[in-house]
This record gives C-alpha cells, sequence and structure tokens, in this order.
C-alpha cells in the first residue's frame, strides 16, 4: 500500500520533532509511547473486542455498549482505547472494572498498529462516530480484523471536504467491515463518498441508550418552593449571557435558582466572580453549600452535571452561544427535563433536530429569546407538562441503537 509506506517514511521523520514538541507541552504528549505501540504489557491470550472512542463524548455514547458486550460475550477481553487524556480519566472511570485493558488506541502508522495488534489480539475493532484511519483499514483488512464504526455521523463542514477527496475516501471505506450511521442522512453522505452502499446501515443512535443512575448522588439542598435551572457546560461568553438572564428572571421570582457549571474547571475561579458580579448570594458545590442561602451555586466539582439534570426544572445546554457547537442535550432529557441551547447545535445536530421536532427541545436565537423561554417554562405549567411529557416520548421512540449493534456483533461472531 502506498500510502503506508509514505505514511511510515513520514513518520520516521516526523517522530523525532513530535517527541521535542510532547516534551515541551507535556499536554500533546500524553500517552505517546503507547500510541507508538510501547509500554503495552504482555500480550493478551483471549481474543479481544477493541473498542475505540476519541475523547469524552465518544466513551460517554459507548458506556452501555460496552457494558452489554461484556455481559453478551463474557469469552472475549473487552479493550477499551482512547485518543486523549480526558478520554482516557472517562474510560478507567467508568469502564475500569469493566474492560480488561483501557490504552490509547495507536498511531496510524503500521508500525504501531501492528505492535497494538500483537498486544490486544483483537477479534473485533469496533470505532465510534467516523473516524477514517487509512493504516488501520489496511491493516485490518490484511489481517482478517473485522473492523466496524459504530454511531457513525458526518456533518456537512466534513461532508463538504471528503465530496472533494472521494477518490482517496473510497478505498478507505471500502476496506471498514460495516459502517453502521445515525441517521438516513449520514448513511446518504457516506455512501456517496465511497462507503459501500451493502454494507453499511442506519442503527440509529447510541446516545438515546443511555440509563438514569443516581447511585451515591447527594442532591443540593434546596426549599419544596425552590425552582432550579441548571446551566451546564458553559463556554466563555456564555456565562455572563445565562447570568444577565437569571437575574431579569429573579426580579419577579426569588425562588429560582440556578446552578452553573463550566464545561472546563479551569474556568471555575472567574465564572464564580462574574456571578458574585450579579450581587446575588453564590455558593459553591465543593463547599456543599446549598440554595437555601444561596441564589446561584457553582458547580465546580468533576463528574457530577449528569446527576444533577435531576433537580432542575430545565436546564440550558452550553457550547451554543460560542459558536462550539453545542454538547448532548439528552443527558438532561433523561430526567423528562426540556432543554435550551443557542444556535449553534452543529456537534449534536441530528439529536436536536429530533428533540425540536418536540417541546423536549428549543432553539434561541439570543438573550432576549432566551428569557421568553425559560420564563414560558417556568409559569405555563400545561406547556412545561407537556414539554416534560415530549422528553419520555423521544427516549421511547428513538432507543434501540445498542441492541442493532449487539446482534450485529453476534451474527459476527457466532458466523
Amino acid at each position: 500500500m502506498i500510502y503506508g509506506f509514505i505514511s511510515t517514511i513520514l513518520f520516521i521523520i516526523v517522530l523525532p520533532f513530535w517527541m521535542l514538541i510532547s516534551f515541551l507541552n507535556p499536554k500533546l504528549g500524553y500517552g505517546f509511547t503507547e500510541k507508538l505501540g510501547f509500554n503495552l504489557g504482555n500480550p493478551l491470550t483471549k481474543k479481544s473486542i477493541v473498542f475505540y472512542g476519541v475523547s469524552v463524548g465518544e466513551i460517554l455514547a459507548l458506556q452501555n455498549l460496552i457494558i452489554e458486550t461484556k455481559k453478551q460475550f463474557p469469552d472475549y477481553n473487552i479493550v477499551v482505547t482512547t485518543g486523549t487524556k480526558t478520554g482516557q480519566e472517562m474510560a478507567k472511570k467508568k469502564l475500569g472494572d469493566i474492560a480488561n485493558y483501557i490504552t490509547y488506541f495507536p498511531f496510524d502508522f503500521p508500525f504501531c498498529i501492528n505492535n497494538f495488534f500483537k498486544k490486544v489480539n483483537p477479534k473485533v475493532i469496533i470505532i465510534a462516530e467516523t473516524e477514517l484511519w487509512p493504516n488501520i483499514a489496511y491493516c485490518s483488512k490484511k489481517n482478517n480484523i473485522p473492523l466496524y464504526i459504530v454511531n457513525g455521523r458526518m456533518s456537512d463542514k466534513t461532508y463538504g471536504s471528503y465530496k472533494k477527496l472521494s477518490f482517496f475516501f473510497k478505498p478507505i471505506l471500502q476496506k471498514y467491515t460495516k459502517i453502521l450511521t445515525q441517521s438516513e442522512t449520514d448513511n446518504n453522505k457516506l455512501i456517496s463518498i465511497g462507503a459501500n452502499p451493502d454494507t453499511t446501515k442506519i442503527m440509529g443512535n447510541l446516545k438515546f441508550d443511555i440509563n438514569i443512575n443516581l447511585d451515591n448522588f447527594v442532591p443540593i439542598e434546596k426549599n419544596t418552593e425552590n425552582k432550579i435551572i441548571i446551566a451546564g457546560s458553559t463556554h466563555s461568553g456564555e456565562d455572563e449571557i445565562i447570568l444577565e438572564a437569571f437575574e431579569e428572571i429573579y426580579k419577579s421570582n426569588q425562588n429560582v435558582k440556578l446552578l452553573i457549571a463550566p464545561r472546563h474547571p479551569e474556568r471555575n475561579n472567574s465564572v464564580f466572580e462574574l456571578c458574585k458580579n450579579t450581587g446575588l448570594k453564590v455558593g459553591k458545590r465543593s463547599n456543599n453549600d446549598s440554595f437555601i442561602n444561596n441564589d446561584i451555586i457553582l458547580l465546580d466539582t468533576l463528574g457530577e452535571l449528569s446527576k444533577m439534570y435531576s433537580i432542575c426544572e430545565f436546564a440550558f445546554i452550553g457550547g451554543s452561544f460560542n459558536k462550539t457547537g453545542g454538547h448532548n442535550p439528552l443527558e438532561a432529557n433523561i430526567y423528562n427535563k426540556p432543554v435550551i441551547s443557542g444556535p449553534s447545535t452543529n456537534n449534536f445536530k441530528d439529536i436536536y433536530a429530533i428533540i425540536t421536532r418536540t417541546n423536549a427541545g428549543v432553539i434561541v436565537k439570543n438573550k432576549k429569546e432566551l428569557i421568553m423561554q425559560m420564563n414560558k417554562l417556568l409559569n405555563n405549567q400545561e406547556y412545561y407538562k407537556n414539554a416534560c411529557n415530549d422528553c419520555k416520548l423521544v427516549f421511547e421512540q428513538n432507543k434501540g441503537a445498542m441492541n442493532f449493534v449487539i446482534n450485529e456483533l453476534k451474527e459476527l461472531i457466532n458466523s
């Protein structure tokens, strides 16, 4: 394979510079030796079902599928791989008791891939969403290792670029054993750039196959009349919008409280200062502060946001007023809590297309519309009740992607 030969030469040339950059910026060097195929320990003797989710979002989407795979195929090792340090941390936190082995996915160079294969002894490799790796595809095909994409999706922007290079991507896509997509739109996009229409199927979205888990959760104390709004995974520039909207609502209803959760922990201090600038009473979750004595609480602890959605009336989903592309609204919807989002939702475009057909999710364009929607959910009881019921219906109508993949694996493994 010409690509494999050229990429190997480039790998040898680039490696010293890569090592230097990683030394100067340790963040770029996380998992470096594992990605090279070193420090992987002794080879696994039993065949493995290998999962790859590049970072936190993909690992969370794969979580229930991995757990169910472990139940259905107990004779196989479960290997979970990621591409980022935060992905590794989440994998170990969520799947440390499930997976037999958690490591980094190899760099897409034959030398690294072959080392990885020798270590994990894969029966099948399952890649979340649409990660196209030319050498992984080639080496998997050469070694008769089935290679799957699950929860496959393709944004309009990515599709435009890939379509122009379909002559390059077609032979890569053809080497994937099966490509299982989130929607008909994603299916058609991938087929149009070269995926095999006979092995490219619609599976639905794994993100709808999530379960409520409130084990060991200690909610924030509040008065019975309090109504909690959560602003989850906010980014720079959004906190001001949320706080100004909340101040406006608070003028006419002091029973409304706000829990604000910045997406990146390093922003906690600056967001806390913004909260204090409102003049309202502000506390921190890390101090075990309550809504009995505070109007705003900063969620400055890790791993609690998804469970916190259970205590709110509704949630604003961040990353949507600053062109980040939004975050997963289903984390709130699973508790039958309606969500509001700003206009930037391309990261979860298909999910928003589903939930905004109902009142489970509403997209607003600006702060004025945000205030109007917040007031509607707080003050129109019939509308709010219907919106909560719509959340429940969305999940009932869209579950099943996990079982689809499990059945595909049964067909493969039992054949």
